[in-house]
């Protein structure tokens, strides 16, 4: 069964114009971000992504950063969604600047559900006209709206 983005997604916590000077700046702002919405300490969220990201660059290509990581003291597999004030260089395999972000922090033992959430997301991040959206979204209502459509039934 796939997994929906509304299972893990925190659509409250989307940002719509996030702003992050390079990537270790990102990593801080998302670890902030997620730290207040999860009440946990937001440097072990954001040393998480550091420490996930020195494996390979979590850049998806096409514009997309997918930063992930397991976090001992999760309780449950959390996200959140955010299109950059500006590009920033990310070091994505196709080697262009990263404008939509798609944060993903599992607890270790979530090995199934953590590659199922993924895919809910590189499903979002392979369909060119929903990335387009997502784009245009200038609010966080917006974000929401385009990513809800996704989970429909009907959606590409």
């Amino acid at each position: 069964m796939r997994m929906q983005l509304i299972s893990f997604l925190d659509f409250d916590a989307s940002r719509p114009a996030l702003a992050a000077a390079n990537k270790r700046a990102l990593f801080h702002a998302l670890g902030q971000i997620a730290g207040a919405r999860l009440q946990m300490d937001a440097a072990e969220l954001s040393a998480a992504l550091a420490d996930r990201e020195r494996l390979g660059s979590t850049g998806f290509g096409g514009g997309v950063a997918i930063p992930h990581g397991k976090v001992a003291s999760l309780r449950r597999i959390y996200g959140l969604v955010a299109h950059l004030a500006e590009p920033i260089d990310y070091k994505a395999i196709d080697g262009g600047p990263v404008d939509l972000v798609f944060l993903l922090l599992s607890p270790p033992d979530a090995g199934a559900d953590h590659l199922k959430a993924l895919a809910a997301i590189s499903r979002v991040v392979r369909h060119g006209p929903t990335l387009e959206k997502l784009r245009g979204a200038r609010s966080r209502d917006a974000l929401t709206a385009v990513l809800m459509g996704v989970d429909e039934p009907h959606a590409a």
